[in-house]
């Protein structure tokens, strides 16, 4: 791996799509240089998912100290605003921060700013859960559209409720947005670019993996919690594996449509990178 020259004196930021070696990449910086490091991945936050979102190992853990991996209730509502609420703080203390994760709405909102877009009433909320995505595509203004991926509900839903709720647009509100609490001239920003083939292989691995190291309890605790709407119970595997614990699919099929949601959201992701995070330090795996 060809890393750039990393100043101990100043935060690190990892991004990249899933089982790409993040977490790892980011154990062997704290360890050579010291740090914190810090999730910034969307799913890892809840608390009922360790084994499931390959949260680091209880041992991993040790090794370094870790902060807001699984602090968030299966029910809670969590956001990129809320993460860049808890991270703000966190950059004004003396120990350096080595920022790692997947979700690359984290990563922008604090290298490139956030609007401070006021919370959704439940009504509203409510009102969006019922609709279908194309009415919820259609009500959008053009310029929004153009900034979104269209075929994400979230980002999709996040638009429409944002519109309904305030009556501006998410790309009015965006075009407000205040200066970046973190610019990249302050931080080593790099990015983790995998071959298709060999992110494929490790998907497959860690599946397996998850299996192995307790997945299924996971499941077992949560199954009279589950709600196939919470953002929580989102998380890639989680459907795939309350379906196997259910009955309704064999374990083979769990892990085909596990391995197959995990390839189109890493796909997501890349698309992500390649468009927000082109001046990021560009590392090439496999």
């Amino acid at each position: 791996m060809n890393l750039p020259d990393i100043d101990p004196g100043k935060p690190v930021l990892i991004a990249g799509p899933t089982a790409s070696g993040k977490s790892a990449l980011a154990l062997d910086i704290a360890a050579r240089q010291g740090g914190i490091i810090v999730n910034a991945d969307a799913s890892q936050v809840y608390g009922c998912w360790r084994v499931i979102t390959a949260r680091p190992s209880a041992e991993e853990e040790a090794q370094a100290s870790h902060a807001l991996y699984g602090h968030v209730a299966y029910d809670a509502e969590y956001s990129a605003g809320h993460w860049l609420r808890e991270v703000l703080p966190m950059l004004r203390r003396p120990d350096r921060l080595i920022i790692v994760g997947g979700t690359g709405l984290y990563f922008t909102a604090l290298t490139e700013g956030m609007a401070e877009i006021p919370a959704t009433p439940p009504a509203v909320r409510a009102e969006a859960d019922n609709l279908p995505l194309e009415a919820l595509r259609a009500a959008l203004d053009p310029e929004t559209a153009s900034r979104i991926d269209l075929k994400n509900r979230a980002r999709v839903q996040r638009a429409w409720e944002v519109l309904k709720a305030t009556g501006r647009p998410l790309a009015r509100w965006q075009d407000d947005t205040p200066a970046p609490a973190l610019p990249l001239k302050n931080c080593t920003a790099m990015v983790l670019n995998s071959d298709k083939r060999w992110l494929e292989a490790r998907i497959r691995k860690r599946f397996g993996m998850m299996l192995e190291q307790g997945a299924m309890a996971e499941i077992e605790a949560m199954r009279s919690r589950y709600d196939p709407a919470l953002p929580s119970c989102k998380a890639i595997g989680v459907p795939e594996l309350m379906g196997y614990a259910d009955g309704r699919l064999t374990l083979e099929e769990a892990e085909e449509r596990a391995a197959i949601a995990t390839r189109q959201f890493a796909k997501r992701q890349r698309s992500w990178f390649r468009a927000r995070m082109k001046t990021w330090h560009q590392i090439t795996l496999g």
